[in-house]
């Protein structure tokens, strides 16, 4: 189902932990960006832009991971943009002969039976540097960093008032950083101030995964995510709402010791002998 959470941008919500596909209304369709989760959840959001008339004239993914570069042929054969690195990226796995076997490796058991392959990760890079989707809605500007996964980008719909996060800034997930980057805190910390920028006229933000903020509580999100990246650099206590107690998601207590062993093992190995 989807839900309007600002004029003319609308979200559908995944089981899959709280995954946002956004919808954004223009003049002649709308864009829709990182749809998902299952082959049903596909049909169903293709059925509610058909019951709203809106064909889709344009599509966006903000990241390469799996759940963020799906697509359906009920969407049509709008071009699915992204920023030059996501497709690079897409464009390195899918010329590997065993891709759908390395994807599928990722999956969580329960839905490895139910994402569609036909068009996955389709992407069409932009220019290298562009900080505008092309397309006849209204201005999205990316804002393009490293900070989750090379090529990632957020998108602020300014008129509307809203960012899109990506898979940043969520009330659930603590920041998943690319551990494969050589320098992943540095990238992380350095991509916030681009939020902190656009922050007060931001009226909504609206995560990869999680709830959609109201626009106060987008630079309590940004702390929250600066505090816990800042506490993987010192190597202490997080001390965070998403990882304690009542955190709302089990296993991400278990992702925070990875994220800390992967980060001790890189420092250990730079050490000097």
């Amino acid at each position: 189902m989807l839900t309007q959470v600002a004029d003319g941008v609308l979200v559908h919500v995944s089981e899959f932990i709280q995954s946002n596909s956004i919808v954004v209304q223009g003049e002649t369709g709308v864009l829709l960006i990182d749809p998902g989760i299952t082959g049903g959840e596909l049909d169903e959001l293709a059925s509610d832009l058909r019951k709203m008339g809106q064909p889709v004239v344009a599509g966006f993914s903000t990241h390469p991971d799996w759940d963020h570069v799906l697509w359906d042929a009920q969407f049509g054969d709008a071009p699915r943009y992204g920023t030059a690195r996501c497709a690079g990226s897409m464009r390195e796995l899918l010329a590997k002969p065993d891709w759908q076997a390395l994807v599928s490796r990722v999956l969580p058991p329960e839905y490895a039976n139910a994402i569609p392959y036909d068009l996955f990760g389709l992407v069409t890079g932009l220019p290298l540097g562009a900080t505008q989707i092309p397309w006849d809605g209204p201005a999205v500007r990316i804002l393009e960093h490293q900070a989750h996964a090379q090529g990632h980008a957020a998108l602020f719909i300014e008129e509307r008032g809203v960012l899109v996060a990506g898979d940043m800034l969520s009330d659930t997930l603590i920041p998943f950083l690319d551990l494969d980057a050589s320098t992943p805190i540095d990238d992380y910390l350095a991509a916030l101030p681009l939020f902190e920028r656009v922050a007060d006229d931001v009226d909504v933000v609206i995560p990869g995964h999680g709830s959609v903020g109201k626009g106060g509580q987008l630079r309590a999100r940004i702390e929250l995510d600066r505090t816990y990246v800042e506490s993987l650099q010192r190597t202490v206590d997080p001390n965070d709402p998403r990882v304690g107690p009542s955190a709302p998601l089990y296993w991400l207590a278990d992702i925070h010791q990875w994220q800390m062993q992967r980060l001790a093992d890189r420092a250990g190995e730079k050490a000097p002998d």
